[in-house]
């Protein structure tokens, strides 16, 4: 053959591997509104970047007449690219190829990335579009499946890892997702589960459609598997390379500052009245959270799911951070399981990766009840409680409102290492509220009082005691528990300097091969 014979050969294998499993596949995908595997890619990746790894790549498989269907690429489309100029490397699933079952050469394609992205520093995205493990393969399709759980967990906490179901996601396959950092879903053309409905028919006499055990919402509101929901996998694209602009390449790094206009300087005037007069009425944290961050900006993480505390990443001067905020709209604000769990592991997220963490505290307890007793708040609590006390990048917590009992200590107080803990004058730090106090205080002297006017009277005089010497950050501030009382309208300029002046923290945990979190 001649050099030109070979090139045309080059080129015609090319054009057959971007075929995937031929046009007609192809049309059928795009009719379901789902863009192919190399579509995905390219609208995720900066124009013109993406450098593709084995194209030519083949199954070996000689089961049940396998041998005779070797399309190129074996249904996974894998390589590197560029997010805003930054390297990730990227897989994406191909449904068009045997459904985009795994294979052994399959997972080895995807493992020969993550190896490389762990060389390098780099994230990996990973987008999901499978029928699950290919059948004909056996026991080798399981432990393609398990060589990439392993690098998942060896990655964790050095690379970012994101993942994206845009397409079906069942059985062993849900497990490499869950072990990756961030999941993003789409609106009614992925799930997730471990088994499939005729499964739970057959098991448990449960009818539920596939939309109902495993989908977007489903995991978004209920699960919790979901930190982001796009309604089109174009939007799910751009909302990844959103999430990737507040994140650092790996663990070594510090996360990426960007320019801003806006000023250290703003003041936000209408923060100083946001806090209503009675205790008991709600406000939403996200004003707050809007009125003090760059440029309104703030990509909230799991927003459908436990909806009483508030997480996401926002930037303050320029500079990336990971808020928590305690959400008074919801349940009051309480703690419980699924919002404790939750905050704690973005907490830790945060942690891993040097991405400071901003909290904003209005917080009246721990939910009581059998219920979450059974669920076992206690350990769930105990995560957050843990993730704020290990970790070591800066922390500035900010008391808007309510910070009472465990919970107080738990949201980023001074006692587990916060390293710039402020308060709004409508603070109340206490170790429970002025009418549970009073009744577990004062309940001898109120037995004693005749008639039910006169008690309530009573009561009334001994709460409104128990505000004015308890319910507010001086006390706190008197023991050095709070660093400063400051101005509401001023928050995002005390902020701004705090994490300035936390720039250059060091500090370590002691040595260990690995912790044991309560789980």
């Amino acid at each position: 053959m001649t050099m030109q014979e070979k090139v045309k050969h080059l080129l015609d294998l090319r054009s057959q591997a971007r075929l995937g499993g031929g046009q007609k596949r192809i049309d059928k995908q795009h009719a379901l509104g789902k863009l192919t595997a190399r579509e995905r890619i390219f609208a995720l990746l900066d124009e013109g970047s993406f450098e593709e790894f084995d194209m030519f790549v083949t199954h070996r498989c000689t089961n049940f007449g396998l041998e005779k269907n070797t399309p190129l690429s074996d249904g996974v489309v894998t390589g590197y690219g560029t997010i805003d100029g930054r390297l990730v490397y990227v897989f994406s699933q191909d449904f068009t190829v045997f459904g985009g079952s795994l294979s052994e050469t399959f997972a080895a394609k995807i493992c020969k990335i993550m190896d490389q992205a762990m060389k390098v520093g780099a994230p990996v995205i990973g987008i999901n579009d499978s029928g699950g493990a290919r059948i004909q393969e056996g026991v080798n399709s399981l432990a393609g499946y398990s060589e990439i759980f392993q690098r998942n967990i060896l990655a964790s906490g050095v690379i970012p890892q994101i993942s994206a179901i845009f397409g079906p996601c069942a059985g062993g396959a849900v497990y490499s997702p869950a072990l990756t950092d961030f999941i993003m879903m789409s609106k009614d053309t992925s799930y997730m589960f471990l088994t499939g409905p005729k499964v739970v028919k057959t098991v448990t006499n449960e009818d539920v459609t596939t939309e109902e055990l495993g989908g977007a919402s489903v995991h978004a509101t209920k699960s919790g598997v979901a930190h982001f929901v796009a309604e089109t996998e174009e939007e799910g694209l751009m909302m990844l390379r959103k999430l990737i602009s507040y994140l650092p390449s790996n663990n070594m790094e510090e996360p990426p500052i960007l320019p801003t206009n806006d000023s250290i300087n703003r003041l936000e005037d209408h923060l100083n009245s946001i806090i209503p007069e009675n205790p008991n009425k709600p406000y939403d944290a996200k004003d707050v959270i809007m009125s003090i961050v760059d440029d309104n900006e703030f990509l909230e993480v799991q927003g459908s799911y436990a909806p009483n505390i508030v997480i996401g990443f926002a930037r303050f001067d320029g500079m990336p951070v990971g808020l928590v905020a305690n959400q008074p709209k919801y349940l009051a604000g309480v703690l419980d399981i699924n919002a404790s769990r939750k905050a704690a592991r973005f907490v830790r997220f945060c942690d891993a990766f040097n991405i400071p963490i901003v909290s904003l505290v209005d917080v009246p307890g721990f939910l009581p009840g059998t219920a979450q007793e059974y669920g076992g708040i206690i350990l769930h609590g105990a995560k957050l409680l843990y993730a704020y006390g290990e970790a070591t990048v800066p922390k500035v917590t900010v008391v808007l409102r309510k910070a009472y009992g465990g919970a107080y200590c738990v949201m980023g107080s001074k006692h587990l290492r916060g390293d710039i803990n402020y308060a709004w004058p409508t603070a109340e730090i206490a170790v429970m509220g002025a009418k549970g106090a009073v009744e577990v205080l004062m309940n001898k002297d109120v037995a004693q009082i005749e008639g039910a006017e006169a008690k309530a009277e009573f009561l009334n005089e001994k709460e409104n005691e128990y505000r004015d010497k308890f319910a507010n950050p001086f006390i706190a501030a008197k023991y050095g528990y709070i660093d400063d009382i400051i101005e509401p309208r001023n928050t995002r300029f005390r902020v701004i300097r705090a994490l300035q002046s936390l720039r250059n923290k060091r500090l370590e945990n002691p040595a260990k091969k690995h912790d044991n979190l309560p789980l």
